[in-house]
C-alpha cells in the first residue's frame, strides 16, 4: 500500500496526527486487510478490528483533549478514517458512525448560536458521553435512516413523547450500522406534542443503551456490499429515556445539516480510502507482486499502463478536492465553501466506483474472482453514492440550486418534485425551513 507521504505533505501535520495515521496503516496491513475477506463472506461485524481500534485509542480521536481525547479536527479524523478504509471499507464506514456521534457533541457545542442555557445543558451531556468513550471504550452507533422516509425533507418519523421522568421513544431505523455490536445507539427522533404538527425544530438526540427494554435488533443483513457493517434494522417500542440520556439539547440537532454541513460528509473517508486501496492493488497486480499469485509482469501492455495512468489522475483529483474540503470544514461556512464540499463529496462517492470498474477492466477476468479483494472492493464502492443525507442525487440537486438561485430565493423557488432542500446549507442569518 502507498505510504501517507506519497499523497500528503505531512510536514504540516502534528506529531500525534502522523502517529495515528501510521498506526492505522500498521493495523490495516497486519490484520484488517487479512480479515476483510472473511467478514465480507460471512457478513459479520469486524469485532477483532474494533478491539484493536479501541486498544490503540482510536475511539477517542475527536474527543476534546480536556476530556481525555486527542482533540483532532474533522480533517485530521477524515485522513485517519481514509487510511483504515484502504484495508477494510466496512470497518472504516462503521468507525465513522461512532466518530460522527462524537463530532456532533464536539462541534455543535462550539457553535455561537446556542443560548447560554443550551450551552450549560450541553456541557453536562457531552461530558457524560465522552467519559463513556475515554474510560470504558464505549462504542456508539448512529442510525438515522428510516427506510423510504426522506428524513432530509420531512421530520424524522421515529418519535418521542414526554412522560414523567423522561420520554418514551417509538419507531424504526433502517441500516443501523453496528447493530448488536455497539454500546449505545444515537437515536435521532422527533418530539411529538398535542395539537402540533411534527417539526424539524423538535428533533431530539438520545444515547440509548443497547440493553434498554423495548429496543431490539431485527431482520437479516445480506447486502451486495459493505457486508461487515452489520447494518440490520432497529426497532423501538416504548423505550424509556431520561434527560441524562440526551446527547444534545432540544433544538440543536436540526441545525447540524444547514449550519455545519461538513459533519454529514464524513461518510467520504472510508470511500476515499477504498479508492486508494483499489489503485494500490491494481499497481501491485500489474507488477506481479501480489502474494499467492504467480509473479507475472503485466506492465508490458501499453493499454494497461494507460489505464493505470488514468486511475492515478482521477485518484489525485479526487483527493485534492476532498482534502481541501475537509481542511476548510467549519460551522457557518460560506456558500462557495459549501459548494466545494458538495463537489468533493460527489467526486469521492462517484469516483470510487468508477475507479473500481476501471481497475477490474485493467486487471482482467481474474480480478472478478472472489478469492481476490478487488471483487469485494468493487461491491463496496457501489454503496457510497446511495447513502443519506448526501446521496449523489441530492448533492447534484443542491449544487444546481445554489448555482442558479440566491440564498433568499431558495425556499420560494418553483418545484414540482419532493426535495431534500429543507436540510440544505443555510447561512447563519437564514431560518431553517420546516
Amino acid at each position: 500500500m502507498s505510504e501517507i507521504e506519497t499523497y500528503y505533505d505531512i510536514s504540516k501535520f502534528s506529531n500525534d496526527h502522523i502517529k495515528m495515521l501510521r498506526l492505522a496503516n500498521e493495523l490495516g496491513k497486519n490484520g484488517f486487510s487479512e480479515r476483510a475477506a472473511e467478514y465480507d463472506k460471512s457478513a459479520t461485524f469486524p469485532q477483532q478490528n474494533y478491539q484493536e481500534l479501541a486498544d490503540n485509542g482510536f475511539l477517542k480521536l475527536v474527543v476534546p483533549k480536556e476530556n481525555g481525547g486527542f482533540g483532532f479536527s474533522l480533517a485530521e479524523y477524515a485522513t485517519i478514517g481514509a487510511e483504515i478504509g484502504k484495508y477494510c471499507g466496512a470497518t472504516a464506514l462503521t468507525f465513522n458512525m461512532h466518530t460522527s456521534s462524537m463530532l456532533w457533541s464536539r462541534f455543535m457545542y462550539e457553535m455561537p448560536n446556542l443560548t447560554v442555557q443550551q450551552k450549560k445543558e450541553f456541557q453536562k451531556m457531552r461530558e457524560k458521553q465522552f467519559k463513556n468513550v475515554v474510560e470504558q471504550n464505549a462504542l456508539y452507533s448512529q442510525p438515522i435512516s428510516e427506510g423510504g422516509n426522506n428524513w432530509t425533507s420531512d421530520p424524522i418519523k421515529t418519535n418521542c413523547v414526554k412522560v414523567d421522568g423522561g420520554w418514551v421513544i417509538n419507531g424504526f431505523k433502517k441500516f443501523a450500522s453496528l447493530a448488536g455490536h455497539c454500546d449505545y445507539y444515537s437515536i435521532v427522533c422527533t418530539e411529538h406534542f398535542p395539537n402540533k404538527a411534527p417539526s424539524h425544530e423538535d428533533t431530539m438526540d438520545f444515547a440509548v443503551h443497547k440493553d434498554s427494554p423495548g429496543l431490539s435488533v431485527v431482520g437479516e443483513w445480506d447486502p451486495m456490499g459493505m457486508r461487515g457493517t452489520s447494518s440490520m434494522d432497529l426497532l423501538m417500542k416504548d423505550v424509556f429515556v431520561s434527560e441524562k440520556d440526551l446527547m444534545m439539547p432540544p433544538g440543536v440537532f436540526s441545525k447540524t445539516l444547514p449550519h455545519w454541513p461538513a459533519m454529514m460528509a464524513t461518510l467520504t473517508p472510508s470511500y476515499m480510502g477504498q479508492a486508494q486501496g483499489i489503485y494500490d492493488y491494481t499497481v501491485k497486480y500489474l507488477k506481479g507482486e501480489l502474494e499467492g499469485l504467480p509473479p507475472i509482469d503485466r506492465r508490458v501492455y501499453p493499454t494497461k499502463r494507460a489505464s493505470v495512468g488514468k486511475m492515478y489522475q482521477q485518484l489525485t483529483s479526487m483527493r485534492v478536492q476532498w482534502f481541501s474540503a475537509m481542511m476548510e470544514a467549519q460551522g457557518f461556512p460560506n456558500k462557495h465553501q459549501v459548494m466545494r464540499l458538495y463537489c468533493a463529496h460527489i467526486a469521492v462517492m462517484d469516483g470510487v466506483q468508477e475507479l473500481a470498474a476501471l481497475a477490474i477492466r485493467t486487471c482482467g477476468g481474474q480480478s472478478m474472482l472472489r478469492s481476490l479483494p478487488l471483487e469485494r472492493m468493487y461491491r463496496d464502492s457501489r454503496c457510497g453514492a446511495l447513502m443519506l443525507p448526501y446521496t449523489s442525487e441530492i448533492m447534484e440537486d443542491y449544487l444546481s440550486v445554489m448555482s442558479l438561485y440566491e440564498n433568499e430565493e431558495i425556499d420560494h423557488m418553483p418545484s414540482d418534485t419532493v426535495s431534500a432542500r429543507t436540510s440544505m446549507w443555510r447561512p447563519d442569518t437564514a431560518p431553517i425551513s420546516s
